[in-house]
């Protein structure tokens, strides 16, 4: 019995390790499987975030070099020229790539203001606020017509909104589809101007100054919304940046900042702060005799203290 006992001790032993042993063996074929399915899982995660950062850069580089889209309506210069009545001299949209188009000369006797601006320029803001009245007379007599040539230098001091090249797109958008709205529009932009390094106008502000300026709702929203004239805003201040102008009776290579201002293709080397004589007397000088022949209206006085 004894033996017997024994050998069924010995054997039910046996078996018990047997059995440990494949219950282990198959703990480690579990544990190996679970460790090649989070390798295979962590290999395709990597793989997605690559894809992933593969697919934010091809589309950051797309974007960098999304082909020029053709410019506005009536900015065949890279400006829009504002006319006795205060309408817009009409020119067709320049295809994409091609050169600015010198504006047509201007009537004996009326004078040729240009003036490249960015709208987060303080100093245009100024020259704006300060000549920006006795401007608005010359265009009202017809002794002068303007054209604003707004650009965006200052793109990337707002805060991360690119109010800069917003200000501009919109601009082009007014000129394109509302163009009899754009000399109020363009004074909106800068009297409601921001400060640098502050976010700006949001788009929906912009959207509501051309429909206070006089441009329909519908006619700019979306243009304003999508940045449709970004691409062309970023070509024109290359243009302006590396020259040379679309001017007449002038050869700029390149603008070293905002605002530059030319009379008759003479530019307008102004001191700081502006005294509204001083651009009148400008005026006046570059105009020479045939302005005096014009029923142009003295500067506005300023008001005795």
């Amino acid at each position: 019995m004894n033996d017997q006992h024994a050998h069924h001790d010995r054997a039910t032993k046996n078996q018990r390790r047997a059995e440990a042993r494949e219950k282990a063996r198959q703990l480690r074929a579990e544990q190996q499987k679970k460790e090649r399915r989070n390798t295979l899982l962590l290999q395709g995660g990597v793989a997605l975030a690559a894809v992933a950062i593969i697919a934010i850069i091809a589309l950051v580089i797309i974007n960098s070099v999304r082909p020029e889209g053709p410019g506005p309506r009536n900015m065949a210069s890279d400006g829009i020229r504002i006319g006795e009545g205060f309408a817009a001299v009409a020119t067709p949209s320049l295809p994409a790539g091609d050169d600015p188009v010198v504006s047509e000369a201007n009537p004996a006797g009326v004078v040729d203001i240009q003036i490249v601006v960015d709208y987060l320029c303080p100093i245009c803001g100024e020259f704006e606020a300060t000549n920006g009245p006795f401007i608005e007379t010359l265009i009202e007599s017809g002794a002068a017509t303007v054209e604003y040539r707004p650009i965006a230098i200052l793109t990337s001091r707002s805060a991360g909104t690119e109010y800069s090249l917003r200000a501009a797109n919109a601009a082009a958008c007014v000129a394109d589809r509302t163009p009899s709205a754009f000399f109020d529009f363009n004074a909106a932009l800068f009297a409601e101007q921001p400060e640098e390094g502050t976010p700006g106008l949001d788009d929906a502000r912009l959207i509501e100054l051309a429909v206070e300026s006089g441009s329909s709702r519908g006619a700019v929203e979306q243009c304003i919304q999508d940045r449709t004239f970004a691409s062309w805003v970023r070509a024109a201040t290359d243009r302006a940046l590396s020259g040379p102008l679309a001017i007449r009776d002038v050869a700029v290579d390149r603008i070293e900042g905002t605002p530059t201002i030319f009379v008759n293709g003479q530019r307008f080397e102004y001191r700081y702060p502006f005294e509204q004589e001083d651009f009148a007397q400008f005026v006046l000088q570059a105009a020479g005799d045939e302005f005096s022949t014009n029923p142009t209206p003295s500067p506005t006085p300023t008001p005795s203290p």
